[in-house]
């Protein structure tokens, strides 16, 4: 199978954009797409049939093919829309079990909407938010875990991680981070994002609590297909955010049904998970890290900045710093976006990390090198022009 410019009619995005980020929402290939279209077609034949006889057990076939390729048991895993929202069903779930003084610990790298959602739960309890100071540009993972080690306190009461960082694109060494917290008996939620797809699962042997990944980023299912793992001790307590005809009916049954919506990216993500196969088959991880690892040390050498990761810590994302390491402010980082995209027709994001202005780029098999070549030019001109 061959990559880059010859495979990407096999998605709908416009001709006319270099599309240099499939980290943020994906981006679904005409095939997953046809399967859905196909699943909205035989609901909207027959509405009542759809939901009530026939929509329960093709979820359940649907989340039995998830469960093998994120190596979980069936029953530990619900679907939810998005990593955020199985966030917050653990979080708001736990409520009640925070008390005034504890602290919820997540790091400095964490994705703003679930930060924010500790933020929420945490002033409901009388508890504290408390970021680890994760380094970025980070030379080490050993620089990750011995910024949690610090933060942890005799007050620490439960923890969110990142499996692969939003902001900055690292692949943080989870494995050894829940070990930390379970020395210390403390619960630890692992927000994997952009885990499924990117990287190998095994979420039975992983050790944490409680796990959220996307089927929508880089498992090319259409948005809104995304799941909630809990570890079988927890899942009495555990209820999804819209709570309706089922509760007290126990964890999978309550998540089963919220009430009434369109499940349809649930029931493609099998024919996401087969996409994905037939590249990976074909080399498609191999393409895209080469890709990637390519492009950022051309784009650093370019602008005369440094590489933000060491190799060990990166999959598809990275993300790098720009001249001058200028400070970010929200009007700083839409407007980097902006100029890239409406003067360049180049999608890619700027990002805040630790309070100074990056860009990420991810690499997808749609991609080719002349992509970041046009990012590298636009970047250096916008430099050279003080744009930056």
């Amino acid at each position: 199978m061959t990559f880059g410019k010859v495979i990407r009619p096999q998605w709908p995005l416009d001709e006319d954009i270099i599309f240099l980020n499939h980290g943020s929402f994906g981006a679904s290939p005409h095939a997953v797409l046809a399967v859905q279209r196909e699943w909205q077609d035989r609901m909207e034949a027959e509405p009542v049939r759809f939901m009530t006889r026939e929509l329960p057990q093709h979820l359940d076939k649907s989340k039995a093919e998830l469960a093998l390729f994120v190596g979980a048991r069936v029953e530990d895993l619900v679907f939810v829309q998005n990593a955020t929202e199985g966030a917050n069903a653990v979080l708001r779930s736990l409520l009640s079990t925070f008390k005034p003084g504890e602290e919820l610990l997540t790091v400095s790298h964490a994705y703003r909407a679930v930060r924010q959602t500790m933020v929420y739960v945490a002033g409901l309890c009388g508890a504290t938010v408390v970021d680890a100071e994760v380094p970025f540009p980070i030379a080490d993972p050993e620089e990750v875990i011995d910024a949690i080690r610090l933060a942890i306190t005799p007050r620490t009461a439960f923890a969110v991680i990142d499996h692969i960082t939003s902001p900055t694109g690292v692949v943080f060494p989870v494995e050894k981070i829940i070990a930390l917290f379970k020395e210390r008996g403390i619960p630890v939620l692992i927000d994997g994002a952009h885990a499924p797809g990117q990287i190998d699962l095994h979420l039975d042997t992983l050790g944490a609590d409680y796990y959220v990944g996307n089927c929508h980023k880089w498992l090319f299912a259409p948005k809104g297909a995304a799941f909630l793992w809990v570890d079988k001790k927890h899942q009495a307590k555990i209820h999804p955010t819209v709570i309706s005809h089922y509760l007290g009916g126990g964890y999978q049954t309550e998540f089963g049904w919220t009430g009434t919506r369109d499940s349809t990216a649930w029931l493609s993500i099998p024919a996401g998970i087969e996409f994905h196969k037939k590249l990976f088959a074909a080399g498609s991880r191999e393409y895209t890290r080469k890709l990637l690892v390519d492009a950022r040390r051309e784009i650093s050498v370019a602008l005369g900045v440094p590489l933000g990761t060491p190799e060990n810590m990166l999959a598809n994302l990275c993300t790098f710093p720009l001249p001058g390491n200028p400070d970010a402010t929200d009007e700083r980082v839409l407007k980097l976006h902006d100029v890239l995209f409406d003067e360049h027709r180049i999608e890619v994001p700027a990002m805040n990390a630790n309070g100074k202005l990056y860009v990420r780029i991810s690499s997808q098999v749609y991609n080719d090198p002349s992509d970041f070549d046009a990012l590298k030019g636009a970047l250096v001109e916008l430099a050279g022009a003080g744009r930056i």
